[in-house]
């Protein structure tokens, strides 16, 4: 009990003054409030501990949910961020392709810098710094003039919020790493990501043609401060328990990531370059065919309900399907769409694709992250998973614009055809990897 209560006693002797006239009351004051301090905040972070949500529990898995829409907004907002850079902002494709590789290599640097990290970092504070960091950043970027002459300005900008927003990712797929069935969750989060879909794609169109621009930036602003609120009143705690289950192939924390792991890697990296390349442009496309653009928002906004089934299905066929396999049909016929969209000479043929292209990639990537989680149990390659997405993501805005201004829009699904043809071969020799893992455990038969 006395312990317990010297914190409340020092306070109440520092308010009141005590010992103030005497010549070593400022160092003894100190001294005080420096335990005062350190009592305080052990006895908070305890409070805290026990009152945040259980990884396991819904509560910690709604957090997660909207950490996870927040952090993944390109999914969601490319091609809308793309097509306002250029017609609001009058940047050319390139320019504004590299605008969002910006940030999105800014979110690939700090993923890389912060993965390894996983286990020895406060989860939930992380969180909320880094979406508040990238709230404020983009509010910055919706104050700029809405002009050419602002494009140093939003470079910077798009810097300072990819990195808030990839330091926050890091550990929100760090800890869906650790729950009972990552597979399973990842599907479910990827459902957030199709109603933020769905919201942007309704609204801000119309928004933007009446208020301007800078409308998509407060859009992304406060996406990013809900996330934060989300991190820092509901962010889930994991226990030393959860964090040593789930694995068939787990290495510990200190050990190398096992080659299959690299070559889930590269297959995702391919996987998310064949997605923005593609679908950063997927509105021009549609327009530069003569579709019209109400006809392509139109696309966009069913897109939105569609990519609300992906999450569902692969957390219902987990058990069904085998990651490897549904990785190379869904490559298989990522080319194949985006071939279609890229030389369609009517509607169809653009549309159909244009919807499903989106949800074909969240499918295929929760098999491939179910997959990655069991062959590393620390977390620390799913921590990584913004990397992987967004390295993909970061290459493909500013690939994109350069093909489109060398050779034109048909020329995206070539260079589609391409790499999936590299992921692959990235694919095969996983199999081969995993195949040899499984013979090497069987015990010899004497």
């Amino acid at each position: 009990m006395e312990k317990r209560a010297e914190p409340d006693r020092l306070l109440h002797e520092m308010a009141c003054g005590r010992d103030n006239t005497k010549p070593s009351a400022v160092v003894m004051d100190r001294a005080r409030l420096g335990r005062v301090q350190s009592a305080v905040w052990a006895r908070f972070s305890q409070r805290e501990e026990k009152n945040m949500p259980k990884l396991n529990s819904r509560g910690g898995h709604a957090a997660l949910s909207v950490c996870h829409m927040a952090g993944m907004i390109d999914l969601a907002a490319l091609p809308l961020w793309i097509g306002t850079l250029m017609k609001s902002y009058g940047l050319q494709a390139p320019q504004a392709g590299l605008t969002v590789t910006v940030f999105l290599g800014a979110v690939v640097i700090a993923s890389v810098t912060f993965a390894p990290m996983f286990t020895r970092l406060r989860h939930a504070l992380f969180a909320l710094c880094g979406f508040s960091i990238s709230a404020l950043a983009f509010l910055a970027a919706s104050l700029v003039p809405v002009s050419q002459e602002s494009l140093s300005t939003l470079l910077v900008l798009h810097a300072i919020a990819g990195s808030g927003a990839g330091a926050g990712l890091s550990v929100t797929h760090g800890a869906i790493g650790r729950t009972a069935n990552p597979h399973r969750l990842f599907g479910i989060v990827n459902v957030a990501m199709g109603v933020l879909a769905i919201i942007m794609f309704a609204t801000l169109p119309g928004i933007i043609s009446a208020l301007g621009g800078r409308v998509i930036f407060r859009a992304f602003a406060v996406t990013m401060g809900v996330a934060a609120i989300v991190s820092l009143l509901f962010f889930p705690s994991i226990e030393s328990s959860e964090a040593k289950e789930g694995g068939l192939h787990g290495l510990a924390a200190h050990t190398a990531l096992p080659k299959v792991a690299w070559l889930t890697i590269g297959t995702i990296v391919c996987l998310s370059l064949n997605q923005a390349t593609v679908f950063s442009y997927v509105e021009r496309i549609g327009v530069s065919h003569g579709f019209g653009e109400d006809a392509v928002q139109g696309v966009l906004v069913l897109m939105g309900f569609i990519n609300l089934a992906p999450g569902i299905l692969a957390a219902l066929l987990q058990q069904k399907l085998s990651p490897l396999a549904v990785g190379l049909v869904g490559l298989i016929l990522q080319a194949v769409m985006a071939l279609s969209m890229t030389t369609a000479s009517t509607f169809v043929f653009y549309a159909a694709p244009a919807a499903l292209y989106v949800s074909l990639v969240i499918f295929s990537h929760t098999f491939l992250f179910g997959l990655l989680s069991k062959v590393d149990r620390s977390g620390r390659a799913v921590a990584a998973t913004p990397a992987m997405m967004m390295s993909g993501s970061a290459m493909g805005p500013i690939l994109g614009g350069g093909v489109v201004a060398l050779v034109g829009y048909p020329g995206l699904g070539w260079v589609v055809l391409c790499i999936a043809a590299i992921a692959v071969m990235l694919i095969l020799l996983t199999r081969r990897e995993l195949t040899r893992a499984a013979q090497d455990a069987v015990p010899a038969v004497a």
